[in-house]
């Protein structure tokens, strides 16, 4: 783990930079849970709508079987010193009733549209209710840059601990 040689980044910056992975990168770590069997992580593309995090996993997979039964999920970007967290509950669509909008923009982030495969894929959609986000020993004071549905104030003040 890198803990030096990084700058601290004010909240408007750090609140910036995970808008801006959030709309480029492809892949993220969803975490949901099972009340007998516990936690069940996995990687998935995703789509940044600007409010939330749409996904797609095969509609009988564990992924699915948990986030119909449990709502409540964890996400991560797949980078261990430059940290997002985000917790929300999870929304989920089968492949026939996802907003078309969601499917068609998640179909031409990839290039797959899993409304055509021949098994029936569930679209989860989550909006975080909190992010955290820091870079480095240096950030982990004030790494909560949404709180409760709400960006932190982007003055460069405040932030959560």
């Amino acid at each position: 783990m890198q803990t030096t040689g990084s700058t601290r980044r004010d909240l408007r910056e750090r609140t910036r930079d995970t808008l801006r992975r959030l709309t480029g990168e492809r892949d993220i770590w969803l975490a949901t849970s099972h009340p007998e069997h516990g936690p069940h992580q996995v990687p998935l593309w995703f789509w940044w709508d600007g409010d939330a995090v749409w996904m797609c996993t095969g509609e009988k997979s564990a992924t699915a079987r948990n986030a119909l039964a449990e709502p409540r999920v964890r996400l991560s970007l797949p980078d261990t010193f430059d940290v997002v967290l985000l917790r929300g509950d999870a929304e989920c669509f089968p492949a026939r009733e996802v907003p078309g909008e969601a499917a068609d923009a998640f179909t031409a982030k990839f290039g797959w549209d899993p409304r055509t495969e021949e098994a029936p894929f569930l679209y989860i959609r989550v909006a975080p209710r909190s992010v955290l986000a820091w870079r480095g020993e240096a950030e982990l004071r004030g790494r909560v840059i949404l709180w409760e549905g709400e960006w932190v104030a982007r003055d460069g003040h405040g932030g959560r601990g």
